[in-house]
């Protein structure tokens, strides 16, 4: 599978000074990416709001997209139709890495009776690409192609700390290390340090950091030439699993899985 690029995404320069860059393609994707979460059906104006968009351009950007059919009208209202999916199918359709990763997850979730996923790194962000099917808590109802943030999820963390000084340097510097609950490391010293021990662990558990009550651990998966690809985690509720039941009864079967996977995954 080709590389991952993380030393760009993380890179200092503004990609849209290039004069490679277009941007009237960056801003329908703009659009697009403004119905998420509960913004199905929006107006005009609220488009224009989310993308943070002049409302001409969210105009002909809307109507491109319509033409093409990727955006549905009902009198004032706009919605993404399902055609959509396709720009997802065709990540998922031609990468090796959710392929692979599926039955696995499936495996581990059988095994453990926990939900299990696969993400990438993207930035400041995880970005899932594969998820088993096994879902116990409302709030892990998180489907391929959900972002968290990196700083204080499991995935991210292992992901992170693959990362060379210098493009953890960058990262600290442009990312804002939010506080999703009282649990959540916003320091980045303290995260620093967090991501060494990860490192030299080769795991990590993010214990209620971006949910109250979740409690997850991650390992990395590697490639078959050793380079870290993506991460694997299991999550469950901290209120009837403990850090060290975890450590002790799920951390080698994610182990394992993540050893199987690596020779199936060329690099």
């Amino acid at each position: 599978m080709p590389p991952l690029d993380l030393a760009t995404d993380l890179d200092d320069s503004d990609p849209s000074e290039s004069r490679n860059y277009v941007t009237a393609l960056a801003r329908g994707l703009q659009v697009i990416r403004a119905f998420g979460g509960e913004n199905q059906q929006m107006t005009l104006a609220d488009v224009a709001r989310v993308a943070d968009l002049p409302r001409a351009t969210v105009r002909r950007c809307l109507i491109t997209l319509q033409t093409l059919g990727y955006v549905e009208v009902n009198g004032r209202f706009f919605a993404l139709s399902p055609q959509v999916l396709t720009l997802a199918q065709a990540y998922l359709r031609s990468s090796v890495l959710p392929r692979v990763a599926q039955p696995f997850l499936e495996r581990v979730s059988e095994t453990t009776g926990e939900s299990c996923s696969c993400s990438i790194l993207h930035g400041a962000e995880v970005i899932y690409v594969a998820r088993s099917s096994r879902k116990r808590m409302a709030s892990l109802h998180r489907d391929v192609g959900t972002h968290l943030p990196a700083h204080c999820t499991s995935m991210g963390r292992v992901l992170l700390a693959s990362l060379s000084p210098a493009e953890l340097d960058k990262f600290l510097k442009r990312s804002s290390l939010e506080a999703f609950t009282p649990f959540t490391i916003t320091d980045p010293a303290t995260l620093r340090d967090a991501l060494s021990q990860v490192a030299r662990d080769g795991y990590c558990v993010v214990d209620q950091e971006l949910e109250v009550d979740l409690l997850s651990l991650a390992v990395p998966l590697r490639n078959g030439s050793g380079r870290v690809v993506a991460a694997l985690n299991i999550s469950t509720q901290a209120g009837r699993t403990t850090r060290e039941e975890m450590i002790a009864h799920l951390l080698p079967v994610l182990r394992k899985a993540a050893a199987e996977m690596r020779p199936l995954l060329l690099g």
